[in-house]
């Protein structure tokens, strides 16, 4: 499996420059390297085999393969849970009519199996959306500004001729970066509706099993052996019916059952309930990031915050700089010192304390 990861490993890649912050990439390169992994794994068939193997007699081994793979399986629902070998000849695969009787089980047609690979691919599309605005909106201002300040070995000249343009951009620019914050809010918002909304996507494209499947897994878990009914076997069953039906030498329709065993959906069960796990950690750290910006409103909260990231700076010029500041104008400093080494910063905050004091005077 080591050449489905190094393929995909550059989307791991630590940029040298943070423009966002720990839950935004959670999304864009966590996220995100899950699903095209998970996508790339589950057609490789040098591990999985071939995705549908199908057996019927009267009908060609191929052409049954093909066909149950373009249409669908079916299981009944109810029979899922059935003594295999007794009630069932696997679990969910039965007569779909009750011995005896004229009533007809509900019979449950499997279709998503040939889009899980494509499915996956399209949620991490979906994931990298908004950091693809934010960098584009963004601009690369932050890696413009910082470029070599990050480092604390530089020409004392260049030191001092960044750290000059730099206080001179912020003077400039002074209560104008709040439009720079919010866009970079939105994001962050657009983040939260992607992860619910794939949350959503993911129960409709299972036939509305996602939501309860990673509880009813583990509740499955905890059930003693041999009373325990897989609910794995419900939204992914291993061996499914298919039915074909041709017409034979007389004109008349033959009908065909044929017994489907379905490897990848082995690999796919393991697959999304993960991803049910995953999904909601997610959309617990995106909510409470939600709440952490909300809280930034707070003058207060800002001045504590600039001060934390200033640590090196005292603090009556940190306190200083966060009154003269817009909101807009703290949050480009909290990028500028994530992104400049520590003393660099110490001296920068105190040179434009300085410069915004001359100003006011």
């Amino acid at each position: 499996m080591h050449d489905v990861f190094s393929s995909i490993q550059n989307l791991m890649k630590i940029d040298s420059i943070h423009i966002d912050n720990n839950i935004f990439r959670l999304h864009y390169k966590a996220t995100m390297f899950i699903l095209v992994a998970f996508s790339l794994l589950i057609t490789q068939r040098q591990y999985f085999g071939d995705p549908i193997d199908c057996l019927v007699e009267g009908v060609d081994q191929n052409i049954m393969d093909t066909y149950c793979w373009i249409h669908y399986t079916h299981t009944i629902p109810s029979l899922t849970g059935g003594v295999t070998g007794l009630d069932v000849a696997h679990p969910g695969v039965a007569s779909d009519a009750i011995p005896g009787q004229k009533v007809k089980l509900e019979v449950k047609h499997h279709k998503y199996y040939q889009w899980v690979a494509l499915f996956l691919y399209l949620q991490a599309l979906m994931f990298y959306i908004p950091r693809y605005l934010w960098k584009m909106w963004e601009g690369g201002k932050v890696k413009m500004l910082v470029t070599d300040l990050h480092s604390p070995i530089l020409d004392e000249d260049a030191k001092m001729t960044r750290k000059k343009m730099l206080v001179s951009y912020f003077r400039i620019n002074l209560n104008k970066q709040n439009l720079y914050m919010f866009k970079f809010i939105f994001c962050e918002i657009l983040n939260f509706i992607n992860i619910i909304g794939q949350i959503y996507f993911t129960d409709r494209f299972l036939g509305y099993e996602f939501t309860t499947y990673g509880s009813r897994v583990v509740d499955f878990s905890e059930q003693q052996l041999g009373s325990r009914h897989d609910p794995m076997d419900e939204v992914f069953p291993k061996v499914a019916k298919c039915t074909f039906t041709k017409f034979g030498a007389s004109a008349t329709r033959e009908k065909f059952d044929g017994l489907c065993v379905l490897p990848l959906n082995v690999v796919s069960e393991k697959i999304f309930i993960f991803l049910w796990f995953w999904f909601i950690i997610v959309a617990v750290f995106s909510a409470v990031g939600l709440v952490y910006r909300s809280i930034t409103f707070v003058p207060a909260v800002r001045r504590i915050l600039l001060r934390v990231r200033s640590r090196l700076s005292t603090g009556d010029t940190v306190e200083y700089i966060a009154d003269k500041c817009a909101i807009g104008d703290w949050f480009f400093l909290y990028q500028l010192a994530k992104n400049m080494d520590p003393l660099i910063y110490k001296e920068f905050i105190n040179e434009l304390a300085y410069d915004l004091q001359g100003k006011s005077a």
